[in-house]
C-alpha cells in the first residue's frame, strides 16, 4: 500500500514495493470488516461517495496527467479525455445508485387465490452486495479501467469493499490514484479499509484466493484472465470472476456495401484500427470483405498514420511476436504499411489473406493481435459469410456493413448475436459509450461471464446477488422493499417506476 500525495508519489514511479503476504491477509481482513457497515449504508451515502471521488480526481488532474503520460506513453490529451470519462462514469453510477433500479425489486403481495385456490405468500426480491472484491485493472486505460475505473466504481456502488491490485505498467500512477481515492473516502467518513491498493503479481493472486474475498474483476489478456479465473474456480469455495479478456471484433462487409462505399469504409477502417496505436480491446482486428473489391483496393492505396509509442516494452514485444506469427501464416501478405519489427516504434500494417486460409489456420488468424495491425480476410462469394460467422469464438463486438434489404444481413446479424455482446450496424467498433444500455462483455473468451457488462450502469449488478424475503414484517425489510419505498419495482408482475 502507498502513502503520500499524488505529487509526492510522482517521484516514486516503478519504486513501489510489492505487498507482502502477511500484508495481503491484513488488507483482506480489514476489507471484510468494513463490508458489514458499507453494505448497510444508504444508497444516498454511496452515491455521494462516488461523486466525491469524481471531484477529487478532477482536482488532482494537473498532478495525475503528467504521471500517466510518463508511465503509459499515451498522449496527454487522450489521457485528459479518459480522465473526464472516468469522472463521468462515477457520476453516472452515482445517479443509478440513487435511483435504485439496479436492485431489480420485485414484490408479490400475499394472494390466497393465487393458483387454483392455493395461497401465495408475500414475496419480496432485491439484490444485496457480495462482499470484498479484488479488482485487476487494465494497462491501456489507466484511468477508466484503472485503480478508480469502472470495476472499482461499480463495486463500491453495489456496496462492496474494493481491493485493487495495481497494474505493473503504471505503478506510480496506481499509487497516486489510490491516495486520491482514499482521501476522498475519508472526507465522506467512509469505513476504514473500504478501498485499498496492493502491489505485485503474487499479492493479487493471494488476495483473490483469500477465503474472505467474494468476487474478482479483471481486464487484460486471455492468458492472464484465464489464470485468475482458474484461481477463483479452484478455491474450496469458488467465487464469481468477471474477466474481460480478448476479442478480434470481426467486421463483415457485404458485396453491395463494398461496391457502394468501399473507399469510405477503407478510411474508417484505417482510423479505427490505428486509434491509440491499436491498443484497444474493441479494435477491428479482422475484416471480411470481397476479394479485390473497393475496400481492399482503397486500403492498398491509403497512407497510414505514422508509428506511435506503445504502452511499454512488454506490450510492444508481445505485439511484435504475435504480428510475426500472423505474417508467417500460410497465405498472409501485406496489403498496406510495413509494421517492421526492426522499427523503433512499430508502424501500422494491414495484412490480407484469402478466406480459404481460415479452413486450416483459423486458430492463428483469428486470435487477438494487440497493436496497430488488422487482417482483411478476402472472400470470393458472399455465401461464405454466414458459415464464417457461425464458426467464430466469443467476441466483445461484431459489426456488419450492409443495407437493410441485403439478403445476407438478417441471417448475419442473427448469427453474430450468438457470438458477441455488442452488434454494430454500419459503424466501427472502437469506442465504448458509458451509458445505461451498454454491454461490454461477450461469450468466452471475450469475457468469463457473458451475462454481465464491465461498462455502463448495469455493471453494478455483477457485485450483487438476489435475495427474496418471505413474509417479513415491513420494518425488518431492506428499505427498497418496504411499502413506502419509491424504488422502481415489479409489483405483482407489472412494472412500476415510482411509488408515492
Amino acid at each position: 500500500m502507498s502513502t503520500g500525495s499524488a505529487e509526492s508519489t510522482e517521484s516514486a514511479v516503478s519504486l513501489v514495493p510489492d505487498t507482502r503476504p502477511e500484508e495481503v491477509d491484513d488488507v483482506v481482513r480489514a476489507a471484510a470488516r468494513s463490508a458489514t457497515v458499507w453494505s448497510a449504508s444508504p444508497r444516498s451515502v454511496r452515491a455521494a461517495l462516488l461523486e466525491a471521488v469524481a471531484d477529487a480526481l478532477g482536482s488532482a488532474r494537473e498532478a495525475l496527467l503528467p504521471l500517466a503520460h510518463r508511465e503509459t506513453r499515451l498522449p496527454v490529451d487522450r489521457l485528459g479525455a479518459e480522465l473526464d470519462r472516468t469522472t463521468f462514469q462515477l457520476r453516472l453510477l452515482a445517479a443509478a445508485v440513487r435511483d435504485g433500479g439496479y436492485l431489480g425489486v420485485r414484490v408479490d403481495p400475499a394472494d390466497d387465490q393465487w393458483l387454483a385456490g392455493a395461497p401465495r405468500p408475500d414475496l419480496r426480491r432485491t439484490r444485496v452486495p457480495l462482499g470484498p472484491v479484488v479488482v485487476f485493472p487494465a494497462s491501456n486505460f489507466p484511468f477508466a479501467f484503472g485503480v478508480a475505473g469502472g470495476d472499482t466504481a461499480s463495486a463500491l456502488a453495489a456496496g462492496c469493499p474494493v481491493i485493487v491490485k495495481a497494474h505493473p505498467g503504471h505503478p506510480g500512477l496506481s499509487a497516486a490514484l489510490g491516495e486520491v481515492v482514499r482521501a476522498a473516502l475519508a472526507s465522506c467518513a467512509a469505513p476504514d479499509s473500504l478501498f485499498q491498493v496492493v502491489f505485485g503479481r503474487q499479492a493479487g493472486v493471494d488476495a483473490l484466493a483469500h477465503p474472505l474475498v467474494r468476487a474478482g474483476a479483471f481486464t487484460g489478456s486471455i492468458a492472464g484472465g484465464r489464470a485468475l479465473l482458474d484461481v477463483a474456480n479452484g478455491r474450496s469455495e469458488p467465487i464469481p470472476f468477471f474477466g474481460e479478456l480478448g476479442s478480434v471484433n470481426p467486421v463483415f462487409v457485404t458485396a453491395r456495401a463494398d461496391a457502394d462505399r468501399g473507399a469510405e469504409l477503407a478510411a474508417g477502417l484505417v482510423g479505427s484500427f490505428t486509434l491509440s496505436a491499436g491498443q484497444l480491446c474493441t479494435k477491428p482486428g479482422v475484416v471480411l470483405a470481397p476479394a479485390g473489391g473497393r475496400l481492399v483496393e482503397a486500403v492498398r492505396r491509403s497512407p497510414l498514420p505514422p508509428a506511435a509509442p506503445m504502452l511499454n516494452d512488454l506490450v510492444e514485444a508481445g505485439y511484435l511476436a504475435r504480428l510475426a506469427e500472423l505474417r508467417s501464416a500460410p497465405g498472409v501478405r501485406v496489403l498496406a504499411g510495413d509494421g517492421s519489427p526492426t522499427a523503433s516504434q512499430p508502424g501500422p500494417v494491414v495484412l490480407t489473406v484469402p478466406s480459404s486460409a481460415l479452413r486450416h489456420s483459423a486458430g492463428v488468424l483469428l486470435e487477438e493481435c494487440f497493436g496497430p495491425s488488422t487482417l482483411v480476410v478476402e472472400y470470393a462469394d458472399q455465401q461464405e459469410l454466414l458459415p464464417l460467422a457461425t464458426g467464430l469464438a466469443g467476441q466483445l463486438t461484431a459489426g456488419v456493413f450492409a443495407d437493410e434489404d441485403d439478403p445476407t444481413a438478417g441471417d448475419l446479424v442473427g448469427a453474430l448475436t450468438a457470438k458477441a455482446g455488442r452488434i454494430l450496424w454500419n459503424q466501427w467498433p472502437t469506442g465504448v459509450a458509458v451509458t445505461h444500455a451498454q454491454q461490454h462483455g461477450g461469450p468466452y473468451p471475450a469475457s468469463t461471464a457473458a451475462g454481465t457488462t464491465s461498462v455502463g450502469t448495469a455493471a453494478i449488478e455483477r457485485f450483487t446477488r438476489p435475495v427474496t424475503y418471505q413474509g417479513l414484517p415491513d420494518g425488518l425489510l431492506p428499505p427498497e422493499l418496504r411499502a413506502a419505498s419509491s424504488v422502481p419495482r415489479h409489483l405483482d408482475g407489472s412494472y412500476v417506476t415510482a411509488r408515492s
